[in-house]
């Protein structure tokens, strides 16, 4: 979608706007993002026409893609991209500015910098990126629910585990599926006063759809955790939040969107724990000493 003249698009997410559209791109359209992703300071020396080149494609699709990211002028998506390479630099520290895929040839030291990076820079992204409307919406809610059901498959089921976890030890009643099938028959009890919240890195799973979509028909409040804002399930749910994770070929979703997922998470919790303060407190001292009474020494 186009930006407005008076509404310039945020440097600081060129990229993370990148990512969340490569799944609805063009093939030459996608060709021109991993162009811009894999090596944003070198992308942002190019005229228009060496980007079209080095990609293979027309300057006519360039210039579609770079509308499709909100930008009118290629000019204005080169200063960007020069910005926010400066902005990765200063936060790689010592490490080498590589965010890029693992090779074969690959030492572990370039192994432990490339992962270290990409994550550091996924957890600053998402919280940029994460709209603090739609957190304090989703905390209303689940500080208000009976009940809450949190499904994730896949990679999602460890976030999904972590964010059961963490509101049970604060004295909420959360459940967890990662069986599909057990998911559809909770859903389908929910009522009004209950939270289903969903977690898919692409947000186009369909057993997790289907899990909503049976939450949302028994009148449930849905919240869903993806990578995507457009993507099925965020267009879907009540509220969304959005991650904002890196990824590669070597790097799947099963690790890249883990990080990413795990932040907004503990936005939630945090959120949750702060304004439910002294219960979650007592709540949190309660289970404290159970563990430690109970725990083999």
């Amino acid at each position: 979608m186009t930006q407005p003249a008076d509404d310039k698009p945020d440097s600081r997410m060129l990229l993370v706007r990148i990512r969340a559209a490569v799944p609805t791109l063009r093939p030459s359209e996608a060709r021109v993002a991993r162009a811009f992703l894999t090596a944003p300071a070198a992308s942002a020396e190019l005229s228009i026409a060496q980007i079209a080149g080095q990609c293979k494609t027309s300057t006519t699709s360039v210039i579609r893609f770079c509308r499709r990211i909100g930008y009118e002028r290629y000019k204005d998506v080169r200063i960007d991209l020069a910005r926010e390479a400066v902005r990765e630099s200063l936060g790689a520290t010592n490490r080498p500015l590589d965010t890029g895929d693992i090779h074969r040839d690959d030492t572990l030291r370039d192994i432990v910098n490339k992962i270290a990076l990409n994550e550091t820079l996924s957890i600053a992204d998402t919280a940029e990126n994460l709209n603090t409307d739609s957190l304090e919406r989703a905390i209303s809610s689940v500080l208000t629910a009976r009940r809450i059901d949190v499904f994730g498959i896949g990679a999602s089921s460890v976030v999904r585990l972590d964010l059961q976890q963490k509101l049970i030890r604060i004295g909420f009643t959360a459940l967890g599926w990662e069986d599909a099938h057990s998911a559809w028959t909770s859903a389908s009890l929910l009522d009004e006063d209950c939270v289903a919240i969903a977690i898919s890195h692409s947000g186009t799973t369909r057993d997790t759809l289907a899990y909503v979509n049976l939450a949302k028909r028994a009148g449930a409040r849905t919240i869903a955790i993806t990578n995507f804002d457009q993507s099925p399930l965020a267009m879907t749910v009540d509220v969304v939040l959005t991650t904002a994770s890196r990824e590669n070929k070597f790097r799947s979703g099963a690790l890249g969107s883990r990080i990413a997922q795990l932040t907004v998470v503990d936005c939630l919790f945090t959120g949750v724990a702060q304004a439910s303060y002294d219960r979650s407190m007592a709540a949190l001292s309660h289970t404290y000493a159970a563990i430690v009474e109970n725990a083999p020494h």
